[in-house]
């Protein structure tokens, strides 16, 4: 089986998007219409859990959101005016409907659901200890950890034992929570994975990204701010701070990659940086081409940018289809080579004998790129230069992406011209760094004091990774064993 997004298969992955809503009539169906706008964050599996004032409602299944809860006959089941969901993308971890969030618990303080952006960076050794103290795990999640925790903190008020659980996890998280006595949504004292809140007259909403307000008619109203915890009851909202001030360090990728064009990211267009990017790029590593073609779709922003910015021309290259299934059984190599021209085709007319500049947003393991250039080459083009609009991908994420170990990692394995080389393109260069932080309008990077989370390119982690880093044998064992969590 292969996936027919061939060029999909070689991009780092964000793991899930939530999104809740806080008195509303037909909350379950409003919090459906929000996780379709965030099915990119996650596409393996989605869930829903509501509130009817008396007991909990939850619905899990694998898939898209489509298909699962688009029915009325699902939504019936999820009555209440409180809801929260979740779309879930894994690693290496087991795929799973135990693992499918909401996660959804009794404590001795009632029910206790919970869906989590991101990933605990010391979810392995908290799960240990707590298992040796008699938790009886029920998933692979590292999500299932905050709820143990909760469980067994010797605080007596729900908050105070959630505060509690919390200050005892590290890495990434951007939680909504639902209880008996109201909502919770919080994000780590860095800000690492991104949630919102907006307003639809009376109702309050909470959405991984901004795409998922407007879809609902809601309007933005700020960003959960780092370390903040909004906490909702029957007429009131307070926001408590209980952490330390630190600085934050938002993932910079979601503006490269994971977020929506449309959304706004930081108070920045998503869509305004990615074309940035593109003319930075073009500033930095010009080139003598007849074209600039994006790689569908996620390079289209870019590489608008690179075209204006160097005046030549923008051309749709490579055309994308729309209308292939997400897989396809394939009986022999053959057919599976032929299986990559499923989703994307070269526009062999407009590109023979054209010198052209590729713009993608990333290379990973290099596995698209070389498909992409071949493709480029077989419809033509007389030069094929490759330009990205990330800085190199040297290092793995531990903080809510799916990245490959470090080993796999085409930049930390060879220098840019090599790279080159091994993709076949004529030239190859990535935006620098400081490349990036101009687009999202600074003057550069501060070693000192970083505005974002960039450790995939500079091995900077702004987090302790206990899990990686003290436990033996190291975490990339544990792949393929129910001690390798995902959120």
């Amino acid at each position: 089986m292969l996936t027919t997004h061939p060029f999909d298969d070689d991009k780092l992955r964000e793991e899930c998007g939530v999104f809740g809503i806080w008195n509303a009539e037909a909350a379950s169906a409003m919090v459906a219409l929000g996780l379709h706008a965030l099915q990119h964050r996650g596409q393996e599996a989605a869930g829903i859990t509501s509130w009817d004032g008396h007991q909990f409602h939850t619905h899990r299944a694998m898939g898209h959101v489509a298909g699962n809860f688009d029915r009325d006959d699902v939504i019936r089941k999820l009555p209440g005016n409180v809801a929260c969901g979740h779309v879930r993308y894994s690693t290496a971890g087991e795929t799973a409907l135990r693992n499918v969030q909401p996660l959804f618990a009794e404590l001795s303080s009632g029910g206790f659901a919970i869906a989590h952006n991101g990933n605990l960076s010391n979810a392995i050794k908290l799960r240990r200890e707590l298992v040796r103290r008699g938790s009886i795990f029920q998933s692979t999640s590292d999500t299932e950890t905050i709820i143990h925790l909760v469980a067994t903190s010797a605080y007596r008020t729900l908050l105070d034992r959630f505060i509690d659980a919390l200050k005892r996890i590290e890495g990434a998280y951007s939680l909504v929570v639902m209880t008996p006595e109201g909502m919770i949504a919080c994000r780590d004292p860095l800000g690492i994975r991104p949630l919102v809140m907006g307003k639809l007259g009376d109702t309050t909403i909470f959405s991984s990204e901004t795409v998922g307000l407007d879809v609902v008619g809601a309007h933005f109203v700020r960003e959960v701010e780092p370390g903040e915890l909004i906490v909702i009851s029957e007429g009131a909202m307070r926001s408590i701070r209980p952490f330390a001030e630190v600085n934050p360090r938002p993932c910079i990728f979601e503006h490269v990659y994971f977020s929506r064009p449309d959304s706004v990211s930081g108070g920045t267009s998503v869509y305004s940086v990615r074309k940035a990017i593109g003319a930075e790029l073009a500033r930095e590593s010009p080139a003598e081409a007849d074209l600039v073609i994006p790689v569908p779709d996620s390079g289209v922003p870019a590489a608008i940018g690179y075209a204006q910015e160097s005046g030549i021309p923008f051309e749709l290259g490579i055309i994308r289809s729309h209308y292939v299934g997400r897989t396809f059984i394939q009986p022999g190599d053959q057919v599976r080579h032929l299986g990559v021209k499923l989703k994307h085709n070269a526009n062999r007319a407009l590109i023979t004998g054209k010198k052209i500049i590729l713009i993608d947003d990333s290379i990973v393991r290099g596995t698209t790129s070389v498909k992409i250039v071949q493709m480029m080459r077989d419809a033509g083009a007389a030069e094929v230069h490759m330009r990205i609009a990330s800085p190199p991908t040297r290092h793995s994420c531990f903080y809510g992406v799916d990245t490959p170990e470090r080993a796999k990692l085409l930049a930390a394995q060879m220098t840019v011209e090599d790279m080159a080389r091994y993709i076949n393109a004529d030239s190859l260069a990535f935006v620098s760094v400081d490349g990036l932080y101009r687009a999202l309008g600074e003057p550069g990077r501060n070693p000192e004091r970083p505005a974002h989370c960039d450790a995939c390119f500079t091995g900077d982690y702004p987090t302790h990774l206990t899990d990686h880093e003290e436990l033996s044998p190291p975490i990339d064992q544990f792949a393929l064993t129910a001690e390798r969590f995902v959120a």
